[in-house]
């Protein structure tokens, strides 16, 4: 079969020839690849950056972000049958620390994990791939065409979730509302993929939402956030120290852009009681320098909590199944509009190299459902 595969450290990407994986244990399942989305993640693979192949191999298949059709089950296999649809997480645990032997591999301990498609095991841009039942997540027919959007959403649905059992936690005798985020005011800083999909997860549990990124307003995300009821500001025009000024300070601050003297700055803006939840992954090691202590001493003062969070348990790929079903009923056109192109695997270079200013998520398209699969 065929696949992409990189050589680590180098800019090296080919379509190779692989052989095709079968079924070989009861708990398995096997998944005939339809698209796979491309992030951040695989442009940094295919430039030289991170990325670790397999024990004894040279070359590593890339690609995490998948969605695809069962085509065989092993005999224990019971979530899916074949012409299902679904998901795999991407990281497998340690199989040593209580994070991963409890099955939250996205908190373990030790950083002995594997990531499919980044750190140590072969990802999922291939015609076929196989994996255990466990790191299996079914989606449903009715999503099947935004299905490949659930490993991004399920970020977001992570950070979300431990926003909110953190606040909850401490604010109990005063904040008793059904959803804390009902009414409060979060800003989304950096609204790609990752950022969008968290602004559609925080609409959905009634917040107000601000986006922050350095497009023009007219292009295609801020106008796709303000299609779901957000609202732009273009960072270029309004320092990220003086937001506060234009919108309030915010209950929830969303980060998705993996600049580290932008993460610091945002602290400005959280207000009283208020939590940050960064996701975006700074690269370089450029020194960063801070003028004052202000906003330590505001992130004190105003009893502020900062957390990264990083990766997704099966729990929240299901609640991305979840969001991504409800945000195709609620605003159906706007979340198909994430998907901004399609490429066929064959031309899988102008995916990884052809970044344009006005993406939001590009896929390579491997095959077409398979009707017939459901009989």
């Amino acid at each position: 079969m065929k696949a992409i595969a990189i050589e680590p450290g180098t800019t090296n990407v080919a379509l190779i020839d692989v052989d095709e994986p079968q079924v070989s244990a009861p708990d398995e399942v096997k998944i005939k690849m339809l698209q796979v989305g491309i992030c951040g993640t695989d442009r940094e693979e295919v430039s030289g950056g991170r990325a670790d192949v397999p024990p004894g191999e040279k070359k590593l298949i890339i690609g995490h972000e998948m969605f695809g059709q069962v085509v065989d089950t092993g005999s224990a296999v019971t979530k899916v049958k074949k012409g299902d649809y679904g998901v795999f997480m991407v990281r497998r645990g340690c199989g040593q620390c209580k994070a991963c032997l409890a099955g939250r591999s996205d908190m373990c301990y030790t950083g002995a994990y594997t990531e499919r498609g980044i750190k140590g095991a072969n990802g999922f841009q291939a015609q076929y791939v196989v994996d255990k039942e466990r790191y299996l997540v079914k989606v449903p027919a009715e999503i099947k065409e935004i299905g490949v959007l659930t490993e991004p959403m399920s970020v977001a649905a992570k950070a979300i979730d431990e926003a909110l059992i953190i606040q909850k936690a401490r604010l109990q005798d005063f904040e008793k509302e059904e959803s804390w985020l009902e009414g409060k005011k979060a800003l989304v800083a950096g609204i790609g993929a990752i950022g969008l999909m968290a602004a559609f997860a925080l609409r959905l549990r009634g917040a107000t939402v601000v986006g922050l990124d350095v497009v023009d307003e007219g292009t295609r995300r801020p106008q796709l956030l303000k299609k779901i009821g957000g609202t732009y500001v273009d960072g270029r025009s309004v320092p990220v120290t003086s937001l506060d000024e234009v919108c309030g300070e915010v209950d929830f601050i969303f980060e998705a852009t993996g600049v580290a003297e932008i993460e610091f700055e945002l602290i400005d803006v959280l207000g009283t009681n208020g939590i940050y939840v960064a996701t975006g992954i700074p690269g370089g090691n450029r020194p960063l320098t801070l003028e004052d202590a202000s906003l330590m001493k505001q992130l004190v003062l105003k009893n502020g909590v900062m957390l990264g969070s990083v990766n997704a348990s099966l729990h929240h790929f299901e609640v991305a199944v979840e969001d991504l079903a409800a945000c195709l009923e609620k605003w159906p056109d706007e979340i198909r509009a994430v998907i901004t192109e399609r490429i066929l695997y064959e031309n899988f270079d102008a995916a990884l190299h052809n970044h344009s200013a006005d993406e939001i998520k590009v896929t390579v398209q491997w095959s077409e459902p398979d009707e017939q699969l459901h009989t």
